[in-house]
C-alpha cells in the first residue's frame, strides 16, 4: 500500500494549474498533455491495486446466539428467544424433502399434538443469512409458536451460495412446496392453505417464490403446484435493481453469480418486484427501522393496491435488522404474523 501511495504522490506532482496552460508554448502544452495522461493511467492502476488488496469476504456465523452477542451492546435490554418447553407440540426433525444426487435437503416439521388427524393450514419458514449462511434452526421458535396457534409449521435447509449460486435455492423452495402438497394427506395439512414466511434473505426468497408460481422462468411441476396462498416478508428486499437497493453488494453478488454490472440478468430476474400481477397472493411486510431492508417495498405495495390485493406493512420503530430473533420484538412480529394469517388463511381458531 505504501508503494501505491508513493506512486500516486509522484504522479500528482505532474499536474499543473489549468490557468497556466494558455501562457505556455506549444511544446509545453504537449508536455502537459503527456503528464496529464500519465496521471490518468496512474489513477487507473492505483484503483486496480486497491481492488487487488481488498480483504476476502468473511462469512460470519448467523444464529440466535450470535445475533444477541452482536446487538446487545447497542440494545442492552434485548434477550434472545428460546425454544418452548411445551407438551402440546410434536416434531419430526430432519425429514428429507429433496435429493440432489448424494446430497439430501432436510426439513423440521412441527405439529400440534391435540386434534391429531385434523387438517390444518401450513406455514413454510425460510431462514435468512445473506444467501450464504444461516440455518433452519433459527426459525424453530417461530415455528413452535405458530403450532400453538393452529398451524403446521415447517422450517428447512436450502442450498446456500457457497454450494451453488442462484437459482438453486429458489428451486429448492419450489420443490419443498410441491413436496408439502404431495404429502398433505400424510401430514394432515391443507394443500389449499399454504403460506410462505421468510426473514432477511429468506424473505427475499419467500417473496420471489410466492410471486412466481408455476413459472416459465423456474419451471413447472407437472404434478404439484408451487403456488402459495400468502407471503410474509420479514425485513427482506424485494428488488436488487431498485434505486433503494444500492447497498446490496458482495453477498448478493456471490449468490447471483457476479456483481450487478457483471450479471445484470440474474440481479433483475431474482427481483420479486417484477413479478407482481393480478393473481399474486396477499402479502405482509414486517420491517426493521433500517431502510436498506425495505428496498422496493413501497413500489410493490403500490402495485398490490392497484390490483386491489390485500397487503399489510408494519415497521417496528427503533429496531435493528434480525429483530425477530430477540425480545422484545419477537412478540410483535409474531402478533402481526398471526393476525395476518387469520385474515388470509382462516385457521379456524
Amino acid at each position: 500500500m505504501d508503494a501505491v501511495i508513493s506512486m500516486l504522490s509522484i504522479t500528482l506532482a505532474y499536474i499543473m494549474p489549468v490557468s497556466t496552460i494558455t501562457k505556455n508554448t506549444k511544446e509545453e502544452r504537449i508536455l502537459i498533455q503527456i503528464k496529464f495522461w500519465s496521471f490518468f493511467w496512474s489513477l487507473i492502476l492505483f484503483g486496480s491495486l486497491l481492488r487487488g488488496q481488498q480483504k476476502p469476504y468473511v462469512i460470519e456465523t448467523y444464529t440466535i446466539a450470535s445475533t444477541y452477542q452482536k446487538l446487545k451492546v447497542e440494545y442492552p435490554f434485548v434477550k434472545p428467544i428460546k425454544p418452548l418447553r411445551s407438551t402440546k407440540i410434536r416434531t419430526k426433525k430432519n425429514v428429507v424433502y429433496k435429493r440432489n444426487g448424494t446430497k439430501k435437503l432436510r426439513a423440521d416439521m412441527y405439529f400440534p399434538k391435540s386434534g391429531k388427524g385434523k387438517v390444518l393450514p401450513a406455514v413454510l419458514l425460510i431462514h435468512g443469512g445473506g444467501w450464504i449462511t444461516g440455518s433452519k434452526e433459527n426459525l424453530g421458535v417461530m415455528a413452535e409458536h405458530l403450532v400453538l396457534n393452529g398451524y403446521v409449521a415447517i422450517t428447512l435447509s436450502y442450498t446456500l451460495s457457497t454450494e451453488a449460486p442462484y437459482p438453486a435455492s429458489v428451486m429448492d423452495l419450489k420443490t419443498a412446496i410441491g413436496w408439502m402438497r404431495a404429502n398433505a394427506e400424510k401430514y394432515h395439512l391443507d394443500p389449499n392453505k399454504i403460506a410462505i414466511l421468510g426473514t432477511s434473505a429468506g424473505a427475499q426468497l419467500a417473496t420471489l417464490v410466492g410471486l412466481t408460481p408455476n413459472s416459465s422462468v423456474y419451471g413447472k411441476n407437472p404434478l404439484f403446484s408451487d403456488r402459495v396462498q400468502a407471503i410474509i416478508n420479514i425485513d427482506g428486499i424485494v428488488s436488487f435493481i431498485h434505486p433503494e437497493a444500492y447497498e446490496e453488494g458482495k453477498s448478493a453478488g456471490i449468490w447471483l453469480g457476479g456483481s450487478k454490472t457483471e450479471n445484470w440478468k440474474n440481479w433483475q430476474e431474482a427481483s420479486p418486484l417484477g413479478y407482481v400481477n393480478e393473481k399474486s397472493p396477499p402479502i405482509l411486510f414486517v420491517n426493521s427501522a433500517k431502510p436498506r431492508f425495505h428496498a422496493g417495498r413501497d413500489d410493490m405495495v403500490s402495485i398490490y393496491n392497484e390490483y386491489g390485493i390485500y397487503n399489510e406493512v408494519h415497521t417496528i420503530s427503533d429496531s435493528p435488522h434480525s429483530f425477530w430473533l430477540l425480545h422484545p420484538w419477537f412478540g410483535t412480529t409474531l402478533r402481526y404474523t398471526l393476525e395476518f394469517l387469520e385474515k388470509v388463511l382462516d385457521s379456524g381458531n
